[in-house]
């Protein structure tokens, strides 16, 4: 509803102009009234009309006066006036005061209609225009983290536009890697029973709680890395070792690295996770080589070497035959990952053909490499969906995919079957709504882990996200399964128990820390989440 105040010192023609614009009709209500231009300004401050209509003559404070303080205190809405004087002088100050209508009284009803019509029209079309550049710059901000996420992952697998490899150009937070050395790391979380029933809003809180303790860990020993995410339960952290330091010192290094992720993961959050280390590059166009070494060294070499650990590293004199026919790519998983999220079905059958066709010219594909394959691709397509709060199951029981798999024998029945599910997957109605959504709680659980110490509310995420309180209130809850305020909570308890872990705070220290001021109001939450006291942890 579009707000009208009025102000105008007879009292008559306050009453007679309510009475007379067709409020209903032009989408608009009546907000308040004065007397005077003084009570005008109180009005206009108070109530924030859209549409002030006034009268010039006045006493207290004429209305050309009450319109310049008005637009001296950033009052930008639309100002008409109804004087009974025709007077140039009156008429030239309004235009300068960026007045939308200057009609001498009397008026007539239709002319009113006509004239409220037209400034309402205005302000609509103003708003739409507000809209379409707010939504421009929140998109752009909004996807700002987006893109340099999705560069550091495309720099990390290879799927990097060629300029930037032939140029040798980098953004400027990573310009530093010209003057470092690149090892990858690969962290692949075993999908274990606990983990394979996570809800939607169990797997974002650990994939970021997998991530923070995966960056404390490292930046202890390397002073520079990144992290990224790939797809399923795969992640990758790059280190840049110091060009001056030692091979065997970095390879014991490296090996520590990998044996306290394991055990922190595995202390703070009760996870099992395999770590491969890949090669070290003297540049950083080779990382990708570096990623595919650290997770061909888990896929091959898992069982074979330090059992406890399951920490494996790249050895590019061992073994080379069995590296070279390993069916596993992570540039391809990847890029097939991101074409099917993007609901893009012609893209994601095309690298299928491909990566199928150079399966073939190698000779690679057996019986049951093609089923290993095939059911690699599987958790996939299911990883893409559950991160848009879709359940693959809800389209193809996993009755059905189990017989399904047993019946692929060769490469041709594969891509077929593929393809076939690549469809079914983006003709989805289900799908492609939920992938658009999916986006927003993207970016509304990135800045929950980045801002969860702050007085962060939804009506402030709604805000940044140009989208109404409550429809962001659903969207979040049909994705996640669960409330906007009940997963930030989780997000603080469970940075707050690592806190806790860690011995180095006091209860009050890591309440403050996480949010929380009042301190038994924190321990209850904490009690009733975790089922502990914050006390027990510490002790």
């Amino acid at each position: 509803m579009w707000k009208i105040a009025i102000v105008d010192d007879e009292r008559q023609v306050l009453q007679g102009m309510k009475r007379a614009i067709p409020w209903e009709q032009l989408g608009a209500e009546w907000v308040g009234e004065a007397l005077n231009g003084a009570d005008g300004l109180d009005v206009v401050r108070r109530t924030e009309p859209d549409i002030v209509i006034t009268d010039i003559y006045m006493p207290a404070m004429n209305g050309i006066d009450m319109i310049e303080q008005l637009r001296k205190e950033g009052y930008d809405g639309k100002v008409i006036i109804f004087s009974g004087y025709s007077d140039f002088e009156h008429a030239r100050q309004a235009l300068r005061f960026n007045v939308s209508d200057y009609v001498s009284k009397p008026i007539s009803v239709p002319t009113l209609k006509t004239i409220l019509t037209k400034v309402i029209g205005e302000l609509a079309q103003e708003e739409e225009n507000r809209l379409k550049q707010g939504e421009m710059e929140q998109k752009l901000s909004l996807y700002e983290p987006f893109i340099e996420k999705e560069w550091v992952r495309s720099a990390v697998v290879g799927t990097l536009d060629s300029s930037y490899r032939e140029a040798g150009r980098l953004p400027e937070p990573y310009r530093y890697w010209t003057d470092t050395r690149h090892v990858t790391i690969g962290i692949d979380l075993i999908r274990d029973a606990r983990v394979s029933a996570f809800s939607l809003s169990d797997w974002n809180l650990f994939r970021f709680a997998i991530r923070n303790i995966a960056c404390e860990v490292a930046r202890k020993m390397f002073g520079s890395l990144e992290y990224t995410e790939l797809h399923s339960t795969r992640a990758v952290l790059i280190v840049h070792p110091r060009p001056e330091e030692p091979v065997e010192l970095l390879d014991k290094k490296l090996h520590e690295l990998g044996v306290k992720l394991i055990d922190a993961i595995k202390c703070y959050l009760k996870l099992v996770v395999r770590v491969g280390i890949g090669g070290m590059k003297p540049q950083w166009q080779h990382i990708p080589e570096s990623t595919e070494e650290a997770f061909r060294a888990i896929e091959l070499r898992s069982g074979r070497r330090d059992p406890v650990y399951a920490l494996y590293a790249y050895q590019e004199d061992e073994d080379e035959h069995a590296y070279a026919d390993n069916l596993f790519s992570v540039k391809f998983y990847v890029e097939l990952a991101s074409a099917i999220k993007a609901s893009q079905e012609t893209e994601a059958k095309k690298l299928v053909a491909d990566y199928m066709s150079r399966m073939e010219l190698q000779k690679a594909m057996t019986p049951e490499s093609v089923q290993i394959l095939a059911s690699e691709l599987w958790g996939v397509f299911t990883y893409c969906l559950y991160e848009a709060g879709v359940l693959l199951n809800d389209l193809v029981p996993g009755e059905q995919i189990t017989k399904e798999l047993v019946s692929l024998t060769g490469p041709e029945q594969l891509t077929e079957w593929l393809s076939d599910k690549i469809t079914l997957i983006c003709s989805s109605r289900q799908w492609r709504g939920n992938s658009k959504h999916r986006q927003v709680v993207d970016y509304m659980t990135g800045y929950i882990h980045e801002h969860y110490a702050e007085d962060i509310t939804l009506a402030e995420l709604s805000e940044k996200l140009y989208i109404s309180r409550n429809h962001l209130s659903i969207i979040f809850k049909n994705i996640t399964g669960e409330t906007f305020n009940n997963y930030l909570t989780r997000v603080r308890i469970e940075k707050a128990r690592e806190l806790l872990l860690q011995r180095t705070m006091l209860v009050y220290e890591v309440a403050e820390r996480v949010g929380y001021k009042n301190v038994p109001y924190f321990s209850t939450l904490f009690k009733k989440i975790t089922g502990m006291n914050p006390t027990d942890l510490i002790k």
